[in-house]
């Protein structure tokens, strides 16, 4: 295909979005009309099944949940007035809160203003805050963002150390729907142990978001922490960033919040139209479809070509691989469906993976995200010359420019959005125009992109491993003195059938020094 045919056909699949300056280009991907129009009566059924699904439907059928995310940008489309209130008085409660912290009405204990923020979370209550965080933090913050997303110790505390004296000045966040996920409940122990080490009150400093008459809830409640705001059971986690997941910590960071709503209300107009050329969440959907066969036969590779967008993918990754990650469709069947999900950022791709992308296995497709804007202020920013006319950013449009056609001579697939910022407004719109392709995608391949029994099932299983663990420490306490091999230990412990993740077990709190010494290749219980 030469340039001439190349240019014709982009503008003939030009997707733009008014109001947003955002385009979507899906013309390097190998498709024709003729796949469009077979392609009509399932993606006229997913416009359906996505009214039902904003119109209030049962949308989880495993816990009896409606899913109501689009409602959290406008109330005025949830189904009952409760919700839409429910939605307004805590956007406004947020808000005030917010305010009062910039404003110095909400104070420490101990110091004239709160400084920094810990955001405690795991998945979808950090990932989100986290890309929003990095993505449109600048120098004048109001306050400093540090996040807790796992729970690693090391990790834990390398945050705590970098809040260094000002924890006296922090606000903490802990974020979990059930109060009860190990995770945000770890991270939270080992905060407060560290405010207590200081010397400091930590339920005044303590904020719970979280299910209302949760553990968590109840906690907060009892200790008398210095604010609670609600997480509903409509909105999934990894669906959550523009609830009180996202809209406490980075609103407190100082980013406009109502600003990112906007954009996701604008992005949801423009992909709940019924007419593929014009809804660019459609498209998106049908390309995921085509390029992997219906059966998540490639990889969706993301190249945004922005530092600030680095974050992006690891965003991505929970919000497709779990909502399409699934064993069953929506019939019974098996049919292990979804959609692997990696990138970095470019040009940093161009020295790390691009070389397999165009001449290695041809698993995957391809996503640039182009931003037109080098810097906020063009024009006003100073910007250097690093040849004749031509600076930093011009060498970055070149290089995904000349990527991208490296890998269309290759017949490797790619889409392109382009936006002329990366401000609130526009983040807002890219993370909405993915949740709604996500929605479509669903429908397309038959299954539900709305629950996640793989995770509870790993939640379980972790679970049991901590039960045993448990059982190790009873018997060898019982049995103290006495030194026993991993398969003598097994066997006594009647878990025979279990000595590999017992030996696992051991050798972690042997090496910590806890509870269990080794000595060669046996252990005892270290009194």
């Amino acid at each position: 295909m030469d340039t001439l045919e190349l240019w014709k056909r982009y503008k003939k699949y030009l997707t733009k979005c008014p109001g947003l300056n955002i385009t979507l280009d899906i013309s390097r991907m190998n498709f024709d009309d003729a796949y469009l129009r077979k392609m009509q009566p399932m993606i006229e059924k997913a416009f359906n099944d996505m009214d039902a699904l904003e119109g209030g439907a049962i949308a989880n059928p495993d816990e009896g949940r409606m899913v109501g995310h689009y409602w959290l940008r406008n109330a005025s489309i949830a189904p009952k007035a409760e919700i839409c209130k429910e939605i307004t008085d805590t956007l406004e409660d947020v808000m005030q809160f917010v305010s009062d912290v910039h404003g110095k009405k909400i104070l420490p204990p101990t110091t004239p203003k709160f400084t920094d923020v810990i955001s405690i979370g795991i998945g979808g209550s950090a990932l989100g805050p986290e890309l929003i965080s990095d993505a449109l933090g600048v120098k004048r913050d109001k306050m400093k963002l540090h996040f807790i997303d796992n729970t690693d110790i090391d990790g834990i505390h390398r945050v705590i150390d970098s809040v260094g004296v000002k924890l006296k000045s922090t606000l903490v966040l802990v974020i979990s729907k059930s109060g009860g996920t190990p995770e945000p409940r770890n991270g939270m122990l080992e905060v407060q142990a560290a405010y207590e080490r200081a010397g400091l009150d930590f339920a005044k400093h303590a904020v719970a978001i979280t299910g209302k008459d949760s553990h968590l809830d109840k906690v907060a409640v009892s200790e008398g922490w210095l604010k609670r705001f609600p997480m509903w059971d409509w909105v999934g986690g990894r669906t959550s960033v523009m609830a009180t997941v996202g809209l406490v910590p980075c609103a407190l960071q100082g980013i406009d919040m109502r600003a990112l709503l906007e954009g996701a209300a604008k992005m949801d107009e423009l992909t709940r139209v019924h007419d593929v050329k014009k809804n660019p969440a459609a498209k998106l959907a049908l390309m995921w479809y085509h390029a992997t066969g219906g059966k998540g036969e490639k990889d969706m590779v993301m190249l945004p070509y922005k530092d600030r967008l680095l974050l992006l993918s690891r965003y991505l990754q929970q919000l497709v691989m779990e909502s399409l990650g699934k064993k069953f469709d929506l019939d019974g069947n098996v049919v292990n469906q979804g959609i692997a999900v990696y990138g970095n950022k470019g040009s940093t791709d161009q020295h790390a993976y691009v070389q397999q992308l165009r001449e290695g296995v041809n698993n995957f497709f391809a996503t640039f995200i182009v931003v037109l804007q080098d810097t906020a202020r063009p024009g006003r920013t100073p910007v250097v010359d690093v040849e004749p006319n031509t600076t930093a950013g011009d060498f970055l449009n070149g290089f995904w420019q000349g990527t991208r056609s490296a890998l269309f001579e290759e017949g490797r697939g790619s889409m392109t959005i382009t936006c002329d910022k990366i401000d609130a407004k526009t983040l807002g719109a890219i993370i909405a125009l993915y949740e709604r392709a996500v929605g479509y995608y669903g429908t397309l391949v038959n299954i539900n992109a709305y629950h996640q029994p793989g995770v509870e099932a790993g939640k379980k299983a972790a679970a049991s491993v901590l039960d045993l663990q448990h059982k190790i420490i009873a018997f060898l306490q019982k049995n103290s003195g006495q030194t026993y091999s991993i398969e003598e230990l097994a066997e006594g412990m009647e878990k025979a059938d279990q000595v590999e993740t017992i030996f696992h077990l051991v050798e972690h709190m042997s090496a910590n020094k806890r509870l269990i010494k080794k000595a060669r290749s046996s252990y005892s219980f270290l009194g």
